[in-house]
């Protein structure tokens, strides 16, 4: 196997978990129950007179 296959299957592998992981921190992020209120005050930003 040449080195240019060794890195695509390393890379193919590895960055697939990279992504799963950081797209499941952010729909923990998105959904934790803190963040309901900061979430809720950007959702009504566009429609605040100032």
């Amino acid at each position: 196997m040449s080195t240019y296959e060794t890195l695509a299957n390393f890379a193919q592998t590895w960055g697939l978990l990279y992504f799963v992981l950081i797209f499941a921190g952010v729909l923990v992020y998105t959904f934790w129950p803190t963040n309901k209120k900061r979430f809720d005050d950007a959702a009504r930003m566009p429609l605040r007179e100032d």
